[in-house]
């Protein structure tokens, strides 16, 4: 198949129908669904439903809400579950802060309704107040050790142990012991959030946490494919760059 054919073949597994042509920007909706849909689409081994969580990620991260509620749409037509859904946009929370994360909520949410969704969802909390340290702790430690406390420890007043603790708390504690994902799932969704942020500066610990937990470099890769469409090329060139960097450091 040419990728005109792909592209209408991918569009209707992931949306149900027929790509309609715009009314007003016809060669540009032309461009956009025949590179994305044509193209990345067929990079690296990733399946529809991990697509999707990589995009809504995305999405969620630059506050395409009109792109992300389509989208939160073709989760459910590939056969994801609302949970999972929901744990991909909780996600984001401690890497684009409280506010643009309640705004992909609200649009999640409208999906939800429309497709007869009973809300609030099942709470998938496993951690309570007097263990959400520890429980994030032992998840942290596992895969990157103490390095956000010692990098921190000599700010003053304290305030990097404060750091270290809140780090620990709500990314890992608060999130990460969710039900619903797995955190081998959870780490390849945090890199498509830095890739889209431009994080490069703890994108490199995260391609070694993804190592740890089984993700190749090849997935990790099509991850950040998957990404590109939506965040730019400059921010994939980014991410890439570090991806050289720890192969290069692999060889020696």
């Amino acid at each position: 198949m040419d990728r005109t054919e792909i592209c209408d073949k991918k569009f209707e597994e992931l949306f149900g129908g027929k790509r309609m042509p715009s009314d007003t920007d016809p060669e540009f909706m032309d461009i956009l669904q025949k590179f994305i849909f044509g193209q990345v689409s067929q990079i690296g081994k990733l399946d529809n439903k991990m697509r999707e969580l990589i995009t809504i990620t995305v999405l969620s991260c630059i506050q395409a809400l009109p792109q992300l509620k389509a989208h939160v749409g073709a989760c459910l037509h590939v056969g994801l579950s609302p949970i999972e859904i929901r744990e991909t946009i909780y996600q984001c929370a401690p890497f684009i802060g409280f506010p643009r994360t309640l705004n992909s909520i609200s649009t999640m949410n409208e999906v939800f309704k429309a497709n007869n969704i009973s809300l609030p969802l099942e709470d998938t909390t496993t951690i309570t107040e007097d263990d959400r340290f520890e429980k994030g702790s032992d998840i942290q430690n596992s895969i990157y050790g103490d390095e956000i406390a010692q990098r921190y420890k000599d700010l003053p007043s304290g305030m990097g142990e404060n750091l270290a603790k809140f780090l620990t708390e709500l990314n890992f504690g608060d999130f990460y012991t969710r039900g619903g994902m797995d955190i081998k799932t959870r780490e390849l969704l945090v890199l498509a959030i830095l890739t889209t942020l431009g994080q490069t500066g703890p994108f490199k610990s995260h391609v070694i946490g993804n190592l740890k937990l089984g993700n190749s470099l090849e997935t990790q890769c099509a991850v950040i494919m998957q990404a590109m469409p939506y965040c730019g090329i400059p921010f994939a060139f980014g991410s890439f760059n570090v991806i050289k960097q720890v192969v290069e450091e692999m060889k020696k």
